[in-house]
């Protein structure tokens, strides 16, 4: 099968075998992908990871010892846990300490034809939901997390750093629960395109401190830093992003203000698959360009510049 390939350097092979059937995973012929931030953090170093990356996807179950996926649309959670240690059994499988990780930890991913997961981490898509919506699924659930990770009230001051695509998720996740964020961005053409969502978007160097929650989406070692400038004494700040490079930081202010800091990774996809069915969320409009996966390359780069929020890839 074609597959994007990273090791070192990223490339198309046309000859990568297909994922072999193992007792209780699915074989999933994948319709989209989405290349995120963390896909882009592979390639510059992040988890050392070697093999096919992506993990953002929809596509069709074409094989599985589970009759009722068969044929089913689907996506899917990306942590396979051991189904053994302690986390597993507290149904915490994304924290299992032996998982592998879809398209980023020992496990390969979704820019391919194929690929394979455990029944139990496929989730149906409604039929209201269209595969460009379903592909932002993952994504989503992430933004999600939050409401489950800190007890916002709807008069907090809410600031989320990183006018990109994870921010823009994280605003409409947000919004779709009648809370108001402000989004800080760069660039007056990716602020104009965010207030075209219906998002209040500003320029990241006009924000004064003060805030009660600060969400870092900046995907650089530099947005917790800021975060921490940002929010009021006793104040929140969620960690959002992954990138492959350390910054050195100040953690005083953290135990002089009494600020909480956590950590915010995947989330469940049940409350993300509502949203999208019910319309509350529409990410099609983040949609720069679907690309075949022949052109994953150069699409790579198109998903490295700015200017652009989302490039998906269709492997068929």
């Amino acid at each position: 099968m074609r597959v994007l390939y990273f090791d070192h350097a990223l490339e198309l092979r046309a000859d990568y075998p297909e994922p072999a059937p193992i007792a209780g995973e699915s074989l999933v012929r994948v319709t989209l992908a989405g290349i995120c931030g963390t896909d882009l953090e592979i390639t510059r170093g992040y988890m050392a990871y070697r093999g096919v990356p992506g993990h953002e996807f929809t596509g069709r179950v074409v094989q599985s010892g589970n009759s009722a996926l068969v044929g089913r649309r689907v996506v899917g959670e990306i942590n396979a846990g051991c189904g053994r240690c302690r986390a597993c059994a507290d149904g915490m499988a994304r924290h299992c300490p032996n998982r592998t990780v879809l398209g980023i930890l020992g496990r390969d991913g979704a820019f391919a034809e194929y690929l394979r997961l455990p029944d139990a981490n496929l989730k149906p898509v409604p039929d209201a939901i269209a595969d460009e919506a379903a592909v932002f699924v993952e994504p989503l659930a992430a933004a999600f997390e939050i409401f489950e990770q800190a007890a916002l009230k709807r008069s907090d001051r809410i600031a989320i750093l990183g006018g990109g695509r994870l921010g823009a998720m994280v605003a409409m996740a947000l919004r779709s629960e009648d809370f108001a964020p402000v989004v800080a961005g760069r660039g007056r053409e990716r602020l104009a395109r965010l207030a075209t969502l219906g998002l209040n978007a500003i320029a990241a160097d006009t924000l004064e401190p003060g805030f009660d929650v600060v969400i870092d989406c900046t995907g650089n070692p530099e947005g917790f830093a800021r975060a921490i400038a940002l929010v009021r004494r006793r104040g929140t700040i969620l960690l959002k992003s992954t990138a492959a490079a350390g910054a050195a930081m100040n953690l005083a202010p953290i135990v002089i203000n009494e600020i909480n800091v956590i950590g915010s990774r995947c989330g469940r996809f049940e409350p993300a698959l509502r949203a999208l069915a019910a319309g509350r969320v529409d990410p099609r409009p983040l949609i720069d360009r679907i690309a075949p996966l022949d052109d994953g390359v150069s699409a790579f780069a198109l998903a490295a510049d700015k200017s652009h929020f989302k490039v998906l890839l269709r492997p068929a």
